[in-house]
């Protein structure tokens, strides 16, 4: 499971930043941020937090003294029929938690975790699940410690929240499960870790232990790293698209924003501005000398040179549909059952992840796309008779040596594998629950698909950019360039990455590989770009 690249990291504890936790404010970027690991910001919560939980608490406890109320005093799930005398109602929290942390297979990410302990805190402080103000501030100080729960990445149908993930989240916190332990570079018992790091273990008290498994902070987290990286790396398929596209001599006619002027799609228009502005430089929008010499007359391209802006436009205009259903997402109560002022507690099903398990599942159906793309245009560039003039495979002497040739063949092996994780799951369902969770989203595997989705997508677009690179050196040795901001791409990689050319024959080409993909891995593309064409 891909993690974000780590940021730089203050010397010092209290120079961190803080970010108020409230329920109602907190941005993707935030999430991010917050599951940076070592920890780059704290999390703090308000006195009015504060005071809705402390009151949402009292409500609660006078309310359940003389009625029944769902998972305060009663079994759960199925089991809701049964009454707990108030003698168990903590046992029954514990016993939940020991039961529920269930997962199998590997642990997720420590980025991960963190965001699924960051995003649970931030629920809890709206004030509706009842939990003790005792419990939110020692989960706070846990966080802020710098703890990374042992998360198990299988065991989520995505109904009733991520119970097992968010289980051993809780299990960890009580002092029962496990943590990462910064000394030994390994997992070890929690209660180890929370004494290390001078933190209290969490006592729960009655509901505390449905509160803290009840959600969808797990699918909600994981979707949201594969969606900041799915943006990140569109907006660089745009710029390497280019890249290609002069590389093969291809005309920018199809760009014209008269074309896309009359098919209103917003995502269509600015990858079609975005082409332009790196084909033409200067007030008198000039074409390069590749264009001059090679496409100047031509009158129209295959789809994947000229319908880059109608693929690639309808992907960010999803990525854009699922940033909306996420940024909703982690401002959201998403645990049962809620508790809201003066005097209610209502059961419902927000615990759903209907919502983040569709976002998780189009994320990856819109970004493979553009990998699908990507890799034709790389056998364009690989192939003699298709890419106007360049040497077969990019070869300096085809036969003798081979140049890009199987490069072509790994971005079409990794392209295929995508093929098959984009089948979404949420169109899966298996009852559980003694058939009460009748209807279950099946987001968890969404959510790991799309970030295993975005990181094959990267590795394309990497060898994309290798390729047109190659490419592009051939244009140099005939003694036509591109645009001044498509030669900054260039040299780039060539230069300041030290990407060799191929020019003159063949060498061990699979380190070029895994350096054109760590640029796209780390955004290293747009902050060259906006030097000349500033953010569209």
């Amino acid at each position: 499971m891909a993690t974000s690249t780590p940021v730089s990291v203050p010397d010092k504890r209290h120079e961190d930043p803080v970010i108020i936790l409230n329920g109602d404010s907190l941005t993707l970027e935030d999430l991010v941020l917050l599951g940076q690991m070592p920890p780059v910001c704290r999390v703090a919560i308000s006195d009015e937090v504060a005071r809705l939980v402390t009151e949402g608490r009292a409500m609660l406890e006078a309310m359940s003294a003389n009625e029944t109320i769902y998972g305060v005093n009663t079994g759960f799930g199925s089991l809701a029929r049964v009454k707990i005398p108030p003698s168990d109602v903590e046992q029954l929290q514990l016993n939940l938690i020991r039961t529920h942390a269930a997962g199998v297979g590997e642990p997720v990410p420590h980025n991960i975790s963190r965001m699924v302990f960051a995003l649970r805190l931030n629920t809890l402080s709206k004030g509706h699940s009842g939990c003790t103000l005792e419990t939110l501030q020692r989960m706070v100080s846990a966080f802020n410690a710098g703890c990374v729960p042992r998360i198990p990445c299988q065991g989520t149908v995505g109904a009733s929240g991520d119970l097992a993930p968010l289980a051993h989240l809780a299990l960890s916190l009580i002092g029962e499960g496990e943590m990462w332990d910064d000394a030994t570079n390994t997992w070890i018992a929690a209660k180890e870790v929370l004494e290390r790091k001078g933190c209290s273990p969490i006592h729960l008290h009655s509901k505390e232990g449905l509160a803290m498994t009840n959600g969808t902070p797990f699918i909600t987290s994981i979707c949201t790293q594969a969606l900041l990286e799915a943006e990140k790396t569109l907006e660089q398929a745009v710029i390497v698209a280019a890249l290609s596209l002069e590389a093969a001599g291809g005309t920018d006619k199809c760009f014209d924003a008269r074309i896309h002027g009359v098919r209103k799609h917003s995502g269509q228009q600015w990858v079609a501005e975005y082409m332009r502005s790196l084909l033409t430089s200067g007030p008198t929008q000039e074409h390069s000398t590749i264009h001059e010499a090679l496409a100047k007359t031509k009158v129209q391209d295959s789809y994947t040179l000229r319908c880059v802006p109608q693929v690639y436009g309808v992907t960010r205009d999803m990525l854009k549909w699922v940033r909306g259903i996420l940024s909703v997402e982690i401002n959201s109560v998403t645990d049962n059952p809620l508790v809201f002022l003066p005097d209610t507690v209502l059961s419902g099903g927000n615990f759903h992840a209907e919502y983040p398990a569709k976002a998780a599942d189009m994320l990856a159906i819109a970004i493979q796309d553009v990998a699908n793309m990507s890799e034709r245009r790389i056998f364009k560039l690989t192939t003699g008779s298709l890419s106007n003039g360049l040497p077969a495979c990019l070869a300096t002497s085809p036969g003798v040596t081979s140049g890009c040739m199987i490069v072509q063949y790994t971005a079409a092996a990794v392209t295929s594998e995508n093929k098959v994780l984009v089948h979404p799951s949420s169109s899966d369902t298996i009852p559980t629950g003694e058939g009460i969770e009748d209807h279950v989203s099946m987001g968890g595997y969404s959510a790991r698909k799309a970030i295993q989705v975005v990181d094959n997508v990267q590795k394309v677009v990497g060898i994309e950019l290798l390729t047109a690179c190659q490419a592009l050196a051939y244009r140099h040795r005939d003694g036509i360039t591109s645009t001044p901001v498509l030669e900054a791409v260039y040299n780039h990689v060539r230069h300041t990455r030290g990407v060799p050319s191929m020019v003159d024959g063949d060498h061990y080409i699979s380190p070029d590989m895994a350096t054109c993909i760590d640029v796209i891995k780390k955004g290293e593309l747009l902050p060259i770009v906006k030097q000349f064409i500033g953010t569209l």
